[in-house]
């Protein structure tokens, strides 16, 4: 079998810039969310798609904007995307696909901890990483790989490797250096993503890295760019350390379903309310197959 494993923020922001809108009877935006149930149900469509969850950030501010003052909030978030948070849990959830809604925790995380549950298991012969995240990244290899649906992209290791000069597990290391935009933390001053390439495929992680420039050994890179960049990693060591650790996906998050209750066994009946307050009643005539 197979899981699919899906960010479902990301997915609700796609719709929201690509789905066309749609007003429910009372006034409200639920184009985003009404997108996001079509590609669901597309998705189930599938006949190797059988084992679904859907991770969503219930609210933006995770743990680790108690570690860094910079980290990504809720602020600046269109009400009308914004309002359609708990609407697409709800749709997802009554469609019968399991939901973790992330609070103290990233959606990211959980996907991680879920990858990380039933990758070992012999039943589970590949798990996909539905989103095209940067962070993701890092939990790609073996049973794993990331599944860019928009492009229909699978990545694997080495295409791991080839997009960003390093292998998943220096992915924290990497992310560190350049930072994030998305994440909001802003790497290191110099280090960009050729650099941080380099001396990562020699070294491996942060804490590998000479702190005299004279013993690196990084082809194609100059003794006055290592001295630069030596400068910069020594003097900001504890920023960059700090950056990993944002970067870092937490595989420990607490799921409590089993591998048999991703198996989607069809929608709720109570779908067809929901799907009824939106105005959307038609999409319930496309559903083939429903809970009892």
């Amino acid at each position: 079998m197979q899981i699919h494993l899906v960010d479902g923020t990301y997915e609700l922001y796609r719709n929201h810039f690509g789905a066309p809108p749609r007003k429910t009877p009372d006034g409200r935006e639920v184009g985003a969310a009404i997108g996001l149930l079509r590609s669901l149900m597309a998705m189930l469509e599938r006949p190797d798609v059988t084992h679904v969850a859907y991770a969503f950030d219930h609210v933006i501010e995770s743990f680790r904007n108690d570690l860094y003052t910079g980290y990504k909030t809720g602020e600046g978030i269109e009400p009308e995307l914004w309002n359609q948070f708990q609407i697409v849990e709800d749709l997802v959830a009554a469609f019968g696909v399991t939901v973790w809604s992330m609070v103290e925790f990233e959606a990211d995380d959980a996907l991680a901890a879920g990858a990380a549950r039933w990758a070992p298991d012999p039943a589970v012969e590949r798990i996909l990483l539905c989103s095209p995240d940067k962070d993701l990244m890092q939990m790609v290899g073996g049973k794993t790989v990331a599944w860019d649906r928009r492009r229909d992209l699978i990545q694997d290791a080495e295409a791991v490797r080839a997009k960003f000069g390093v292998p998943p597990a220096s992915i924290p290391d990497y992310l560190a250096l350049v930072g994030d935009a998305a994440d909001g933390y802003p790497g290191l001053p110099g280090w960009g993503a050729k650099s941080a390439a380099s001396v990562l495929a020699a070294y491996g992680h942060l804490d590998a890295i000479p702190a005299d420039p004279a013993a690196w050994q990084v082809p194609g890179l100059s003794s006055g760019r290592a001295a630069k960049l030596a400068a910069t990693l020594q003097a900001q060591l504890q920023d960059a350390l700090l950056f990993r650790t944002l970067a870092t996906l937490h595989t420990d998050v607490p799921l409590p379903e089993t591998l048999a209750d991703l198996e989607w066994r069809g929608a709720h009946p109570r779908l067809r309310g929901l799907l009824a307050e939106l105005g959307a009643e038609t999409i319930a005539e496309r559903i083939t197959r429903w809970q009892q």
